[in-house]
C-alpha cells in the first residue's frame, strides 16, 4: 500500500460522515440522469460547501441476476453509462460517490447481495470508483453469525485497494453497539429504519439517549437517514405519510441528530427543497456541532419543573473540543413548554463565579450572559440550540 492510501485510510470516517442517499425518496425508481442532477444540486444549492459530501445510490441499482462471471451488473436502462461513469461524474463535481450491497444472499428488495462474494465486490466496487458502501442486512442466512459476516466485509473493503468508507446497516440487531467498533465499521445502524412522521423520529432519538458512549470518531452512531423536508413525497408507502411532518418537527429533527452525533444523510428532493429545507439541511452552526473534531455524545439532563416528562422535555448537552458546550433543549410534547436548565447540571457552580454566554444556533445571534440557570419557552415539537461559552 501507498503512502498516500495510508494517510487516506486513516482520516476515513473521523468525523459523522454528511452526505445524500436515494432510498427514502426514490426508492427503486433511480437512474443516471436523477443521480447527475442530484450531484448539480449539490453543489449548485450549496449543499457540498456546507459538507455534504456523499452522494450514496441505494437498493435496485443492478440486475436481478449476477453475469456468467459471478459479477454484479448495473441495470443497463437506469445506468447505460456503467457505474464508473456516474463515479466520474460525482467525482468531478467535487462529491464522493456512495454505493450500496447487503451481507445476505440477496438486498432488501431482492437484488442480488454480497453474501459468500465480498471479496470480489469490494474490488469491483473499487474498479467503480466507490468512496463509500452502505452494508444493509436482508435475507441473511439464520444460522450465520451477523457479526462475522461485518467483520467479513471490512477485511474486503480494506483489501480492495481503494479506501471505502463502510456503513453497516444492521437496524440495532444482535446488540450490535457491542462489537461493531470492533469490527471495523466506520458507522453503524442502531435503529428499524426512520419513517417520515413525527412519532418515528421521537422513537428513534429516545432509543439512543442512553447510549451516548457508543459513538465516536471512526465508528459513529447512524440514527439512519434524513427525512427533512420529504413532507410524505416517497416512493415507498412505509417511509412516506400522508403530508409527513411540519418544518417545526423537521427541524427539530435534525437537532436531534446533529447533537447526538448521528451522520447526517438527507433524504429528500433537494431539487425541490422550500427555502424552510434549505435553512436546516444548511444550518452551519449545527453542522459544526456534529462535526466537532471529538465526536463525543450528547448526555442528557433533565429539565425542571421536575413533573415534566423525561421523554417528552429533556435537555442534551455535548461537550465541545474548545471548551464550549452545545446545549439543546427539546420540548417533544404537544404542548408549549418553559424549561429550565440548572447549570450545576452541567458540572459549573454558582460559587466559581463563572457564567455561559449563549449564542443561538437557529437564530445565530448571541443571546447574552447568564448565572446559575436559563429559563426558556419552548413551542410544541420545537427546540432551541445554543453554543454556551464560559465567562
Amino acid at each position: 500500500m501507498n503512502e498516500n492510501m495510508s494517510e487516506n485510510t486513516r482520516a476515513l470516517g473521523f468525523l459523522p460522515p454528511l452526505g445524500w442517499n436515494s432510498w427514502n425518496t426514490f426508492t427503486w425508481d433511480i437512474n443516471e440522469s436523477l443521480i447527475f442532477e442530484i450531484a448539480d444540486c449539490m453543489v449548485k444549492d450549496g449543499y457540498k460547501d456546507a459538507g455534504y459530501e456523499y452522494l450514496v445510490i441505494d437498493d435496485c441499482w443492478s440486475l436481478k441476476e449476477r453475469n456468467e462471471n459471478g459479477h454484479l451488473v448495473a441495470d443497463p436502462k437506469k445506468f447505460p453509462h456503467g457505474m464508473r461513469a456516474v463515479a466520474d461524474y460525482i467525482h468531478n463535481k467535487g462529491l464522493k460517490f456512495g454505493m450500496y450491497s447487503c451481507a445476505g444472499t440477496h438486498t432488501c428488495a431482492g437484488y442480488p447481495g454480497s453474501f459468500e462474494h465480498e471479496f470480489e465486490d469490494a474490488k469491483q466496487f473499487a474498479d467503480f470508483g466507490v468512496d463509500y458502501l452502505k452494508y444493509d442486512f436482508c435475507f441473511k442466512p439464520r444460522h450465520m453469525s451477523g457479526e462475522l459476516l461485518y467483520k467479513r466485509m471490512n477485511l474486503a473493503l480494506r483489501n480492495c485497494g481503494r479506501p471505502i468508507l463502510f456503513s453497516a446497516c444492521n437496524w440495532g440487531e444482535d446488540n450490535v453497539h457491542n462489537w461493531i467498533r470492533e469490527s471495523g465499521a466506520h458507522m453503524y445502524r442502531s435503529t428499524p429504519d426512520i419513517q417520515d412522521n413525527w412519532e418515528s423520529i421521537q422513537k428513534i432519538a429516545l432509543s439512543q439517549i442512553e447510549k451516548e458512549a457508543f459513538t465516536g470518531s471512526f465508528c459513529h452512531n447512524d440514527m439512519d437517514m434524513l427525512v427533512v423536508g420529504m413532507h410524505g413525497g416517497s416512493n415507498d408507502d412505509f417511509i412516506g405519510s400522508i403530508g409527513g411532518c411540519t418544518d417545526t418537527q423537521y427541524k427539530t429533527h435534525f437537532a436531534l441528530w446533529a447533537m447526538m452525533g448521528s451522520p447526517l444523510m438527507i433524504g429528500c428532493d433537494i431539487r425541490k427543497a422550500t427555502q424552510e429545507t434549505k435553512d436546516i439541511l444548511l444550518n452551519r452552526d449545527l453542522i459544526a456541532i456534529n462535526q466537532d473534531v471529538e465526536s463525543r455524545g450528547a448526555y442528557r439532563v433533565r429539565v425542571e419543573p421536575q413533573w415534566f416528562h423525561e421523554d417528552e422535555a429533556f435537555v442534551l448537552v455535548k461537550v465541545l473540543s474548545n471548551g464550549d458546550l452545545a446545549i439543546g433543549l427539546f420540548n417533544l410534547s404537544d404542548q408549549n413548554r418553559e424549561l429550565t436548565i440548572q447549570f450545576w447540571d452541567l458540572g459549573l457552580p454558582y460559587a466559581s463565579g463563572i457564567a455561559l454566554s449563549m449564542y443561538d444556533c437557529h437564530e445565530h445571534k448571541e443571546l447574552g450572559t447568564f448565572k446559575e440557570r436559563f429559563a426558556v419557552t419552548v413551542p410544541s415539537c420545537d427546540c432551541m440550540v445554543v453554543r454556551a461559552k464560559l465567562v
